[in-house]
């Protein structure tokens, strides 16, 4: 059965499937890097319980766990979660506000998305510091 509707003219459009190539805005790098912080956290949340379950069972499984949250490569995951947890934070306060319609204009959007980059960058900073 024919289509009384004309057919839309076809046009060559440049397709860029390099991911690695494409400029995202900020705002995007920022809702990206939030739901990525989410995803590291929730796959990570059985771990941290059971290095807290380890840390509270016993004497000695807290001296183990003493022991090996002081080595360096657990410091810096350690980090790496706290700064997932500070951005996830920062980010998800972003995301109400503009749940709530505040700073829904393109400027207030990048400043708001630069302002969760450094306070949870900051925030990290601060508390790496304090882990060291």
């Amino acid at each position: 059965m024919a289509s009384s509707y004309p057919k839309a003219p076809q046009r060559k459009r440049p397709k860029n499937l390099n991911l690695l190539t494409i400029r995202l805005p900020i705002p995007a790098l920022v809702s990206i890097m939030h739901r990525v912080s989410g995803a590291f956290l929730f796959m990570l949340l059985p771990v941290l319980l059971w290095v807290l379950h380890q840390s509270l069972a016993n004497d000695e499984s807290y001296q183990l766990a003493q022991a090996v949250l002081h080595h360096p490569i657990a410091k810096l995951i350690c980090l790496a979660v706290t700064w997932a947890y500070l951005h996830h934070a920062c980010a998800g306060i972003r995301h109400l506000a503009l749940d709530a319609h505040y700073g829904l204009r393109l400027n207030y959007a990048r400043a708001t998305s630069r302002a969760v980059l450094i306070v949870s960058g900051l925030l990290t900073l601060r508390m790496g510091i304090w882990l060291w």
